[in-house]
């Protein structure tokens, strides 16, 4: 990028900033005079209840077993209000996040303080990723062009990534293939490997015939998360629903981990929030089945768009698990016959190689349609992304980069790999 390019990009990004913070300064007013008028409607209210003694202790008991129930549960991050995102400085994550949307074509009245919140996120949550790759990368090429030797450096760094090693020979064979038709310096290096990288994840994507998951109207629709205990699919269902419910779709919980004693409770809380029933059965060790054929009874006389099923992580052996989503998927058509089904599989980016043969081993056994990463900010292995796209041929449908339930979001392959390698 020239530096003409570099302060039109900032000149653009200011202007955003500025249209976002009157935009946000108008909120504030408008929910100030809202908290008033609240305040006075309260007033009024403990006025009337003055003299009503037994009423408020009943009340003040209720509020206590809440507060005890939420406390019982131990979920990180987990509180009942839904934080909305709040406009920072007018920094480099800002502008950097500004220019991505703009280089996909939107508008400066387009933006919005959401998608503003989630590209930092994105970019901060790569950042141990980017450290050990592009930080390191930038410092041996500096503005030299690019040797074998640099790519032998390049290769190690990939590896190191997590990206995997069919995928690191594919970049590295079209990079020493550029470099026998041109010069390449540093910067334009890292342009052609990102185009590439974009390549590798969008495959799968182009291939699958859909570029964005989403419910399809005037059907039912049945996502059935899979994965091992601990890569947090329970939470990654929650943070679905509370997604799918924001975008107005008909929306219901089936809790089938019904193995795992704490993810129906962990469930009914994250129901709460994103304002979706759960479909339950508190019996120990009630069959999975069972609850969904109870869901999808509810889901139909309810005309529920997307039922999304939690599945368990792990009973006795990997054929018990794979047993039990067939005797699921049986149920659906059985009930169904012309619902959508989607299996989508949760992994843990921290995992590294450990969560790419994960993926290997369910995408042999159940089916699968798609992949979720979860839990990208923080670790440095956020390259088994690739890994997945290229040696698992599974198209990536959403990302999750932070706890909170707003911080999972449709996967975009140009937001992806420009966080990845975005620049110090």
């Amino acid at each position: 990028m020239t530096n003409t390019d570099s302060d039109n990009s900032r000149e653009w990004a200011a202007e955003a900033y500025a249209l976002l913070k009157k935009r946000q300064e108008e909120q504030k007013k408008e929910e100030q005079k809202k908290e008033e008028q609240k305040k006075e409607e309260q007033k009024k209210e403990e006025q009337k209840k003055e003299e009503q003694k037994k009423e408020e202790q009943k009340k003040e008991e209720q509020k206590k077993d809440l507060i005890d129930s939420v406390s019982k549960e131990n979920i990180p991050g987990l509180s009942k209000t839904v934080v909305e995102p709040e406009l920072g400085e007018f920094d480099d994550n800002f502008t950097w996040s500004a220019m991505v949307l703009a280089a996909q074509g939107k508008k400066i009245n387009q933006i919005s303080l959401d998608e503003i919140d989630w590209l930092t996120k994105l970019r901060r949550g790569l950042e141990e990723t980017r450290k050990g790759f592009v930080t390191e990368l930038l410092d041996k090429l500096g503005d030299d062009p690019l040797t074998p030797e640099s790519l032998d450096d390049l290769e190690t760094l990939l590896i190191r990534a997590d990206v995997g090693i069919g995928t690191t020979d594919k970049v590295i064979s079209a990079l020493r293939t550029k470099l026998n038709e041109e010069v390449l310096g540093g910067e334009a290096g890292i342009k052609f490997l990102k185009k590439e990288l974009k390549l590798i994840i969008d495959k799968p994507i182009l291939n699958s015939g859909t570029d964005l998951l989403v419910p399809k109207k005037g059907k039912l629709n049945v996502w059935l998360l899979v994965g091992v205990n601990g890569v947090g699919k329970t939470t990654t269902l929650g943070k679905l629903a509370y997604l799918s419910s924001s975008s107005n779709y008909k929306t219901l919980i089936a809790a089938a981990d019904t193995f795992r004693a704490a993810a129906v409770e962990q469930l009914k809380v994250w129901g709460e929030r994103s304002n979706v029933d759960v479909i339950s059965n508190q019996s120990k060790n009630a069959d999975p089945a069972a609850v969904v054929f109870d869901a999808i009874n509810s889901a139909k006389k309810r005309n529920v768009e997307l039922l999304l099923v939690d599945t368990a992580g792990r009973l006795q052996t990997k054929n018990n698990l794979m047993d039990e989503l067939a005797k699921i998927k049986k149920i659906i058509d059985k009930k169904v016959p012309d619902a959508i089904i989607e299996s989508l599989l949760v992994l843990d980016a921290s995992q590294g190689q450990n969560g790419l043969k994960q993926a290997k081993s369910f995408a042999k056994s159940a089916n699968l349609s798609g992949a979720i990463i979860t839990k990208l900010d923080g670790t440095s292995r956020g390259g088994v992304s690739l890994a997945v796209s290229e040696e698992v041929n599974l198209p990536i449908r959403f990302i999750a980069a932070g706890e909170g339930i707003k911080d999972l979001r449709p996967f975009n392959s140009y937001e992806f790999v420009e966080a990845m390698l975005a620049d110090k």
